[in-house]
């Protein structure tokens, strides 16, 4: 790309940006959906719950492989390839769903769909650094959240109106027509790294890299965990999002079971209360740069943390509408603020050839505890209650916040520059087939 082209004249990040809109969008109506769907067919939370515990241990193993996929294939060809076969599936639950309900169905899809979204996950957070320059990220990184921010505002109430009119098996329809969307704009989309177009070491699969060698877990996981271990702000800031995901992965669920169940309110208030909360996600996209150039990654992350154990408290306690979607507000904030600077750091200081493996070891250690704490929460919430639940796991964020005061994340104003630890690990780590050169950072 140009030296000095503006993120808006970036005509590949733009064509990248607009047909993700589209594909968020439908994503936010299968994150209702899904659970309405069960819901509706069980009336159990503690489905609801299994659902989420599904996700999130296949998320884990795909986690395992996935950064070496990434890291060793054609990254927009995968991309590709994971939205077709998600429209593909998704597109066919209302056509199943005919038959009736099929719950078994959901958890199959479920597992596919989350295998899928975890390896075009992972090549997603690796292609932003090969469409912006250095001093872009942040911004680039904002304006994606704040795509997302769109889907979170008008997917939810989409979903509530879809579900209430003709089901909600045909909301994740829709998501699944998104997801072609998605696969077209891709292919207008040119992955380059600072001007150059992206490397063969890149697109070239690993059979031809190194045809001699079976890959292995090692290779494939290790590698990557090794970076997080050696950086002095990753390591800390991995432990602690993975005390973190414990407690929220399972929030969607209480906030739904809540909505619905305790209070007695249909599908299309679920949606209103989150689609409001999706502004917390549009303020948080526009804030984000802001504040991390004002006070610095460390007291972003660290204040988004308590901003989650705040809200997550309230919204089990409170039984007034407007408060919970205020609080659900709050929440998507912190967690779209915490989301936005840790992404950034990791590419900031990841040398692109490691950047798949060490996303994916990212993303696979601290969501790790995501399926436990998922049931946890709701096999605590269909004995205990929400409220008690909710209180306590808004007591543990804050605690983690706190933990947080005590490591070296107090005073990270990391900016992207080279750090010697980041050198070595890459020096050592990177295989010969992808150790091209790497992208210039500024301090």
């Amino acid at each position: 790309m140009p030296a000095h082209t503006s993120l808006w004249r970036n005509r590949d990040f733009n064509v990248f940006w607009l047909g993700q809109a589209l594909s968020v969008l439908g994503g936010s109506i299968s994150l209702l959906a899904l659970p309405l769907l069960v819901l509706d067919a069980t009336g159990d939370v503690v489905q609801m719950g299994l659902i989420t515990v599904i996700s999130g241990v296949v998320g884990i193993a795909t986690g395992m492989f996935a950064g070496y996929v990434v890291d060793r294939t054609d990254r927009r060809r995968l991309m590709i390839t994971c939205d077709l076969l998600r429209a593909l599936l998704l597109g066919a639950v209302p056509l199943i769903w005919l038959a009736g309900p099929r719950i078994w169905v959901l958890y199959l899809l479920t597992a596919l769909v989350t295998a899928l979204k975890t390896l075009f996950d992972v090549a997603y957070v690796t292609a932003v650094p090969n469409l912006v320059r250095s001093e872009d990220l942040t911004a680039a990184n904002g304006r994606l959240m704040g795509t997302f921010a769109f889907g979170t505002l008008c997917g939810p109430a989409a979903a509530g109106f879809i579900a209430a009119g003709v089901g909600a098996d045909w909301a994740l329809g829709v998501d699944g027509a998104t997801f072609l969307v998605s696969a077209v704009s891709l292919r207008w989309v040119s992955f380059v790294r600072d001007g150059a177009a992206e490397s063969p070491a890149s697109k070239a699969p690993a059979s031809k890299a190194r045809a001699s060698e079976v890959p292995k877990v090692r290779e494939m996981f290790v590698v990557g965990f090794r970076f997080l271990w050696a950086h002095p702000v990753l390591r800390p800031l991995t432990v602690l999002l993975t005390l973190l995901t414990f407690v929220t992965m399972g929030a969607t669920d209480l906030l739904v079971f809540r909505i619905k169940q305790d209070l007695g309110h249909g599908a299309a208030t679920v949606g209103y209360v989150i689609a409001v909360s999706g502004l917390g996600v549009v303020g948080a996209a526009f804030a984000a740069g802001p504040l991390r150039r004002a006070f610095g990654f460390g007291a972003c992350w660290l204040s988004s943390v308590a901003m989650i154990g705040v809200a997550v408290a309230g919204t089990g306690v409170s039984r007034s509408l407007p408060v919970i979607a205020v609080l659900a507000a709050v929440f998507m904030f912190g967690m779209t603020l915490g989301g936005v600077c840790s992404m950034t750091v990791r590419q900031e200081v990841t040398p692109d050839p490691l950047l798949g493996r060490v996303t994916s070891a990212f993303w696979t250690v601290h969501n790790a505890s995501g399926p436990l704490g998922a049931a946890a929460l709701t096999v605590l919430a269909a004995r205990h209650g929400v409220p008690a639940v909710s209180v306590a796991a808004g007591v543990f964020c804050l605690l983690i916040a706190g933990a947080g005061l005590l490591t070296p994340l107090r005073g990270s104003r990391i900016a992207g520059a080279a750090d010697p630890a980041r050198e070595a690990v890459a020096g050592s780590a990177a295989p010969a087939a992808v150790s091209g050169p790497r992208r210039p950072r500024r301090p």
